[in-house]
């Protein structure tokens, strides 16, 4: 395209901008070998003038195949423009008032090129600013084409490409593209470019993120020849190494460079000290790691929560389970929100180390000091209380969960379930499975065995075979526990044909024998003087190293003495010391 020739702006079109509304994002409407128009600039106070439009002129700089579609049907058009207005001073504002409107962005390029070929022309700083804003516009609109375009446009001066090339590795870092990142920062080095503390810490941030190590060492010694470790990013740099050490597993290395960046007097950030506190937590290397924290207080520097969950991991681990408190308080001085999963690890550090009853302590304690519990603190401290009995403490718990939202915990029902189980309280257990349902959660396998219990106990088989027959309908698969439970509940009402089916099919679908599965089956074949069956367990028990105690080795003796099997009562005998309870067979 090329402006009207006119010693002046033209006017011609001005009836199009004042009396027509706009219609379209564009700044231009294209019709090939015409007098086009602009129909609406970004500022008021801008001269008006129309543009001829070349057709030898095929773009290719301000549209990028891969994104066409998102912005017009239309073409883009390389603009060819001629400017002859004497007072040139006009142009910087121009180009700003066009790269400041988003929907002009895509001329302002070609605008730029034809008004540097007046040399009257002198880019303003703002102007230039706002064009390599126009840089990370296009990465974020993944318009590669044009980054590159634009890369190549600045390439000749040297000042500028630089900060060209930054804002490119910037938005390609922050997209995660990494790769493209490197890419751009060779590109920039074989074209003689010299990179600044910018390019050096984009690139060191490239190369952390895949993971290669040695190549941030060795751009940050780079960095240092370069005398660019005095520069106002040298901090970032220095926090970009320190954490790539870190977290390959050289904490120490990273503990250095940490000491160097305090004797320089250089700000040392947050990140800084999350990442090593990290690392050497890692390590259990609790004198450092306390240091760091102490120092790290005292600067106001603790606001990661991943650091927090880190440290309590490691007290529970080296056993220290009284500082996983004190981690607790140092959270709430930086008042930084004690999360689910940092109440829950403490709780269940306590359960496992201690017992629940001290786990319940703690959890109270906690309570008292603001922390919140979420659904996995519920279902833990839910899970303690019933373990220890206290029925009417989990009801309560269990109804502040349900208040709070957390309306869907399988663990949690399956916890009241299996206490109400254990009380003997059936119906109650059944309220909990029929509230489950309705909120929509679907029981799990753990569930029903712990139902099928707990009525196969008062020889409710009815119910044992609906709650069967409904978990295999939710294509629940049956474990050994399901099995085991069916087959004693059978065995209470002595109906041992429904036990040596149920067996069968446990073991055609491969199931192990166990100590209780053992045990009910050998007093079934015994009363049913199925010896072949009986052998054929027994034989079973030993390939398998199943442990067979007193009681069941008479049970099996008997039945085999009674049927006149002598060598079977030797091979027993011999593979089994009735005098040592629980030896391999």
């Amino acid at each position: 395209m090329a402006v009207s020739t006119s010693p002046d702006w033209s006017l011609a079109s001005t009836d199009s901008y004042t009396s027509k509304p706009r219609k379209s994002k564009s700044a231009l409407f294209f019709s090939p070998c015409k007098t086009l128009h602009f129909v609406s600039l970004p500022t008021s106070n801008l001269p008006l003038f129309h543009i001829n439009s070349s057709c030898n002129s095929p773009s290719a700089i301000m549209e990028d195949a891969s994104s066409s579609s998102s912005t017009s049907n239309v073409p883009i058009t390389k603009l060819g423009l001629k400017f002859h207005d004497p007072d040139v001073d006009n142009l910087n504002g121009l180009l700003c008032g066009l790269l400041q409107d988003t929907p002009s962005e895509d001329v302002a390029y070609d605008f730029y090129e034809k008004a540097k070929e007046n040399p009257r022309f002198i880019p303003e700083k703002k102007m230039l600013k706002l064009l390599i804003r126009l840089i990370n516009t296009c990465v974020k609109a993944r318009k590669f084409m044009v980054v590159e375009a634009l890369l190549e446009a600045f390439k000749s001066d040297k000042e500028l490409s630089v900060i060209t090339f930054n804002s490119a590795m910037a938005g390609y870092n922050k997209l995660h593209m990494f790769r493209s990142t490197i890419a751009a920062y060779e590109t920039m080095k074989s074209n003689g470019i010299s990179p600044d503390s910018e390019s050096y810490c984009q690139i060191m941030e490239a190369y952390h993120r895949i993971g290669d190590m040695d190549k941030v060492s060795s751009l940050f010694d780079e960095f240092e020849s370069s005398k660019l470790n005095l520069t106002p990013l040298a901090p970032r740099a220095y926090s970009i190494l320190c954490d790539s050490l870190a977290k390959s597993g050289r904490p120490y290395e990273a503990l250095e460079y940490f000491g160097d960046m305090k004797k320089k007097g250089l700000f040392v950030s947050s990140l800084v000290y999350s990442s090593l506190i990290i690392s050497f937590a890692s390590i259990r290397d609790i004198t450092i790691v306390e240091k760091l924290l102490e120092e790290a207080e005292e600067r106001k520097m603790v606001r990661d929560p991943e650091l927090f969950l880190k440290l309590v991991l490691m007290y529970i681990e080296e056993g220290l389970l009284e500082k996983t408190l004190d981690v607790v308080r140092v959270m709430n001085d930086a008042n930084v929100k004690v999360s689910d999963c940092i109440f829950c690890t403490i709780v269940n550090g306590f359960s496992k180390r201690r017992g629940f009853q001290s786990a319940i302590v703690v959890y109270e304690q906690l309570i008292l000091q603001g922390c919140k519990p979420g659904q996995v603190t519920y279902a833990s401290i839910i899970n303690a209380y019933c373990r220890i009995g206290l029925n009417s403490k989990a009801e309560m718990v269990f109804s502040e969960m349900q208040q709070k939202g957390f309306d869907k915990c399988v663990v949690a029902y399956s916890s009241m379930i299996a206490m109400y189980g254990k009380a003997g309280m059936i119906r109650d257990a059944m309220k909990v499975l029929a509230q489950m349902k309705a909120k929509g959660c679907q029981p799990n396998v753990w569930i029903y065995n712990s139902l099928m219990d707990m009525h196969g106990r008062v020889k409710n088989l009815r119910q044992v075979e609906k709650l069967w027959k409904e978990m295999k309908r939710r294509k629940l698969a049956p474990d050994k526990v399901s099995y085991t439970t069916v087959i004693s509940a059978y065995n209470r009402v002595r109906e041992c044909e429904m036990c040596v089916k149920f067996y069968q099919e446990f073991r055609l679908n491969g199931g192990s024998i166990d100590k209780a599965m053992a045990g009910t089956m050998v007093g079934v074949f015994s009363k049913t003087s199925r010896i072949d069956e009986l052998v054929r367990l027994l034989q079973d028990m030993k390939a398998e190293g199943t442990e067979l105690d007193g009681r069941l080795y008479h049970s099996a003796m008997n039945a085999l003495r009674d049927a006149g099997l002598e060598n079977q009562v030797k091979w027993l005998q011999k593979n089994f010391d009735a005098m040592q309870h629980g030896t391999q067979l």
